[in-house]
């Protein structure tokens, strides 16, 4: 079927439910990783692959922050600053500054909303597609320290499994843009032949909705933005090296650090011989200097919750000045260097399904314009 067939929708909202779900969890990582945590080892179907459980927040998870923390925190320090710097900006908060940046900061400084029904869905879709290629294994994290290698164990094992099985899921990813830390996890990288007869890595994102129709434009170039926000850094680290002391000072981690026997058990079995943080630093600044170039067409698909059908798929190529420009704008907002922007003012209907609407500036003054008229 032709993807320009497909009927699409303006929103629905349980579908603004399931966004407003979505962009909420990338919001306040607050929690200090000095505590010990249930985190899983995930065994790859054949190879070992590392991934966080939702016993202890992911990558992109989220909890809300409370008002008590929020008044203890001084006005001038930027929201970086104030909410990410134990865990740098995620993939997903560049994606929502994108769909509004003031609802954004409503969401940090007033909590998120609860998870939808919708939300809960894909949640539960996304966890059946990583079951296919990962196998779960639970190890207790002790540290920061333990919690980063992790991942980078986890990016390693997985990109070991694209070039031996072809295919790759729920991939975390550790990169920088203009010395912020970013990190996400990518959907799917699947290998795909070219026509040259190549076999080159092609990120995939897949999207679930609730009704059986495409989304929004708005809606399909958020998801775009953060497909291409996954090739941006994967390119990163591919054509300069991985800052590992950079990121030693951001987070104020111990190269030293002696990583748990569970965690060193595990990495020898997959081939990696590990003992501190700074052995998995090294492997992974390795293994990002040989990544292999990702094609320029990405893949959206959007699949129906109810019987997991296929709605249909975008293809689209890799826009490099579109995306710079996106995460730069980003970085603006949350370091602190301008104020919030609001929704573009031919999408201001956005603000009838966000909870904050009634507190947000740009609609008080749409309501005084009105009432003068």
């Amino acid at each position: 079927m032709n993807i320009h067939e497909i009927p699409t929708e303006i929103i629905s909202d349980e579908e603004m439910s399931l966004i407003d779900s979505a962009f909420s969890l990338a919001f306040a990582h607050s929690h200090s990783h000095s505590h010990s945590h249930s985190h899983s080892l995930s065994l790859s179907k054949p190879n070992i692959h590392f991934s966080s459980s939702s016993s202890c927040h992911d990558i992109e998870d989220g909890i809300g922050i409370t008002q008590t923390q929020i008044n203890n925190k001084k006005k001038y320090e930027s929201l970086l600053h104030r909410f990410k710097k134990k865990t740098g900006l995620f993939v997903t908060d560049i994606t929502s500054s994108e769909w509004c940046e003031k609802q954004e900061e409503f969401y940090l400084l007033y909590g998120k909303p609860k998870a939808s029904k919708a939300m809960k869905a894909g949640t539960a879709r996304h966890a059946l597609l990583e079951e296919e290629v990962i196998t779960r294994v639970e190890v207790l994290i002790r540290s920061a320290e333990e919690h980063w290698a992790l991942k980078m164990l986890n990016f390693i094992h997985g990109t070991n499994q694209l070039i031996l099985d072809g295919l790759t899921r729920e991939l975390p990813l550790i990169g920088f843009a203009e010395g912020v830390c970013v990190v996400g996890v990518i959907d799917e990288i699947l290998m795909t032949t070219t026509i040259n007869s190549n076999c080159v890595p092609t990120l995939v994102e897949t999207k679930t909705r609730s009704q059986n129709n495409l989304p929004s434009e708005p809606q399909q170039r958020n998801a775009r933005l953060q497909l291409m926000c996954y090739k941006y850094f994967w390119d990163n680290l591919l054509t300069q090296p991985f800052p590992s002391q950079h990121f030693l000072e951001l987070f104020s981690l111990n190269p030293r650090y002696v990583l748990s026997k569970e965690i060193q058990e595990f990495a020898f079995q997959a081939g990696l011989p590990v003992k501190t943080l700074n052995d998995v630093l090294e492997k992974y600044q390795y293994v990002c200097s040989m990544l292999p170039e990702t094609q320029e067409q990405l893949l959206l698909r959007y699949e129906y919750q109810e019987d997991q059908s296929l709605i249909g798929e975008n293809r689209f190529i890799y826009d490099s000045d579109w995306v710079t420009a996106q995460i730069r704008s980003a970085l603006e907002f949350w370091k602190g260097e301008r104020e919030a922007s609001y929704a573009l003012e031919d999408e201001r209907w956005k603000c009838k399904y966000c909870k904050y609407a009634s507190n947000c500036p740009v609609n008080t003054i749409s309501t005084q314009i009105t009432k003068q008229m």
